[in-house]
């Protein structure tokens, strides 16, 4: 009896031990290339905090796994802590949503070399940074050029570049508005209105904003751009309250 007591407490103590950890409704994993040492972070922005959601200490394998539970699509953040005493480290972006993601980069281009696959609103992100980095490159070709005409005093070519500042700025704010639109059904479409073009024209806002599917709406970047919305409004409606009374 005491034997079979024995055994049946061994089983109990063995089937505790391999009871699976709860799993969260989103698995992140992928490899950082090159990386021997460091810690690694996800994160993401809670009431306007930057908060850390897990970690995991890097020491020879450059394989990462996490795991989270989200309620719906939001942007989180892959955070790379060296160990090698700079202050600032590397920071991946991406959109968590339920199902998996995979992320591979490198140690020396981490944010910049990372290959992100994931969920339908990461697809779409990627689709627009791609985009995003062209208008980029093409503002700092034109604030080389601007330094330069500066330097020999050429007006002719100031005029120019600030036409074409203003053409490019155009460009990727037309280009931003019409991408949240065409993509109202997806979380993606208000965060990067509100990320890329928070000061456009409060009728563009506006469109995005009525333009989203009702699910967006109550998203959490839904509502955010929505509450902006409003603060912008009632701003403009003050000045121009304040403007009849002078």
């Amino acid at each position: 009896m005491q034997r079979f007591s024995a055994i049946l407490f061994l089983a109990i103590l063995v089937l505790g031990c391999s009871t699976p950890k709860k799993k969260g409704n989103v698995s992140i994993s992928g490899t950082v290339k090159g990386l021997k040492k460091g810690t690694l972070y996800l994160q993401k922005i809670q009431d306007t905090i930057l908060v850390n959601l897990d970690s995991l200490i890097i020491d020879g394998d450059p394989q990462f796994a996490f795991q989270t539970d989200i309620l719906e699509p939001e942007i989180h953040y892959l955070y790379l802590d060296k160990h090698d005493g700079t202050q600032f480290n590397d920071r991946i972006e991406f959109f968590a949503e339920a199902g998996e993601v995979v992320i591979n980069t490198s140690l020396n281009g981490f944010d910049r070399d990372a290959i992100i696959i994931g969920g339908k609103n990461q697809a779409k992100l990627v689709e627009f940074n791609k985009m995003n980095k062209r208008f980029n490159e093409r503002n700092l070709r034109i604030i080389k050029e601007d330094y330069e005409a500066k330097k020999q005093n050429d007006e002719e070519k100031l005029t120019e570049n600030d036409k074409a500042y203003k053409n490019l700025l155009r460009q990727k704010y037309l280009y931003t508005i019409n991408f949240a639109i065409n993509n109202r059904k997806l979380e993606v479409a208000p965060y990067i209105t509100l990320n890329e073009v928070f000061d456009a024209n409060i009728k563009y806002l506006d469109t995005v904003a009525k333009s989203l599917s009702p699910r967006v709406k109550k998203s959490i970047y839904g509502k955010q751009l929505n509450e902006y919305l409003a603060e912008r409004k009632a701003k403009e409606a003050e000045r121009v309250e304040a403007n009849k009374e002078n």
